[in-house]
């Protein structure tokens, strides 16, 4: 399917620092007589070394994004590309190299895991399908990752169903990590696991990124867990990105109406505080990605929307340094006199 862009005006840098650059990225649907527009006009960079976290409601388009990223699901329009490769116009042993060096961490670690598979298998298949190690040598650098994400060398001859959730996320950590990747994609690898265990899961993946000079697109609707692991944040909303800056930033400045509804649902210890802020709530249910609003597509329950957000699509723009943000109120030509000094 052909889709029409329009021109970004989001600077995409070809610094050698960039691992990763994403181009007017879409990803369709076809759904019986219509089209789900999952991804719609993405565009983003990631550094060597950064993670950028990715947060949204369910069905804005996030997992899509990422697995679109990896191939796993091909591109309706737009580039991937991987340190300067484009991914989706690779062939299949061009294809097969690169995804040494991009892998995914799934968010269901009861589903990812095959039940009918040793955690040895599990880990060694992707060994096996590389070339990368075998007999002695296979076994001796499967117990290497068990002992590197905090499980027993022993646990080699177990199945899935022996571990808990967060052990079997554990495992499925190590088995991204057996080919050395430079870059995963952490699809929302928390969200399936107690409370009580998830901050463990997070500092591990910053330890190996620290141990491994590990790249991160890191998927997740904890918001408070998000700021602690990611160093940038893109906000989406329905396909699109609605804002991206500095973790610190964004957090301390959101800009996006959407953002800052966003923002406000996390829960602040000091009870004080928490008493006497002002909780935003928006009103109606997200829009069907199917049959998008026009023109703005946060429009519907966007609390500053204006007549010209229903007829034009805001641009995508830097509006503070490394602060973008699609919203109208920053656009001097639409607000003219009203516009929102940031």
């Amino acid at each position: 399917m052909a889709v029409q862009t329009t021109d970004s005006p989001v600077k995409m840098k070809t610094s050698e620092e960039n691992l990763l650059e994403v181009q007017h990225l879409n990803k369709f649907f076809n759904v019986g007589s219509g089209v789900v527009k999952a991804v719609s006009d993405v565009s983003f960079t990631i550094k060597k070394g950064e993670t950028l976290g990715v947060v949204g409601e369910s069905g804005c388009g996030k997992s899509t994004m990422g697995r679109t990223i990896l191939r796993l699901y091909d591109a309706t329009a737009g580039k991937v590309l991987f340190e300067g490769k484009d991914v989706h116009k690779l062939g299949s042993r061009e294809m097969k190299k690169i995804r040494r060096d991009m892998q995914m961490i799934f968010q269901d670690p009861y589903a990812s895991l095959n039940p009918r598979m040793t955690v040895g298998d599990i880990i060694g298949e992707t060994l096996d399908i590389h070339n990368l190690a075998s007999g002695a040598k296979r076994k001796e650098r499967i117990q290497e990752l068990l002992k590197l994400v905090g499980l027993k060398p022993d646990h080699i001859n177990r199945f899935p169903h022996e571990f808990s959730g967060g052990q079997r996320q554990r495992i499925g950590i190590a088995r991204a990590l057996a080919v050395e990747p430079k870059f995963i994609v952490c699809d929302e690898p928390i969200s399936a696991l107690d409370v009580s265990i998830q901050a463990q899961v997070v500092n591990l993946l910053k330890d190996l990124q620290e141990k491994m000079g590990l790249t991160y697109l890191f998927i997740a609707h904890d918001l408070s867990m998000v700021k602690h692991i990611s160093d940038r944040v893109a906000v989406m909303y329905l396909g699109k990105i609605a804002e991206l800056a500095g973790s610190e930033d964004l957090y301390a400045h959101p800009l996006h109406p959407y953002t800052e509804a966003l923002l406000s649902a996390i829960p602040i210890p000091d009870p004080e505080v928490e008493r006497t802020r002002e909780r935003i709530v928006l009103e109606g249910d997200v829009p069907s990605p199917m049959n998008p609003p026009s023109g703005c597509h946060f429009r519907t329950r966007c609390p500053h929307a204006m007549e010209s957000c229903a007829k034009v699509e805001p641009a995508f723009q830097e509006v503070m340094p490394n602060h973008f943000v699609a919203c109208h109120l920053y656009n001097e030509e639409i607000m003219g006199e009203k516009v929102r000094r940031v």
